[in-house]
């Protein structure tokens, strides 16, 4: 099943949930190196970014370290080839398509799928979180 998002006419970013879609927000609202936090319908929120390429991405907003919800005003860069977000806090780095901490083997963030949905073609996929 997939939400609409009514203030968006445009194509739409969808975050996996489960079985369903859920629609998050219209791609322009995202930025390219910039982040956007979502709350979810559980309560928990979600950061989404889209890096230089267009690639999209979303992980668990909070930062593990810090435990507050703040990844998504992270700062986005790569190492190795690797897309990551640094924590605005103590700046621990998250690879965005794994959610393995670079800096700490021993945390990570949830990701989720993430995908643009257009009105006329509602299960076109553009990238995956």
């Amino acid at each position: 099943m997939t939400t609409p998002a009514p203030e968006t006419t445009g194509p739409q970013v969808q975050l996996r949930l489960g079985e369903a879609w859920f629609t998050v927000c219209g791609l322009d609202r995202l930025l390219p190196g910039r982040g956007v936090a979502a709350l979810l319908p559980d309560g928990r929120q979600a950061a989404l970014f889209r890096d230089r390429g267009g690639r999209l991405y979303a992980v668990d907003n909070r930062d593990p370290f810090g435990g507050a919800a703040v990844l998504s005003r992270g700062l986005l860069g790569t190492h190795e080839g690797r897309v990551f977000v640094a924590s605005p806090l103590l700046k621990q780095r998250y690879d965005l398509s794994s959610g393995h901490c670079l800096d700490d083997e021993t945390a990570r963030v949830a990701t989720y799928e993430v995908r643009v949905a257009t009105p006329s073609c509602p299960s076109s996929e553009n990238g995956a979180g």
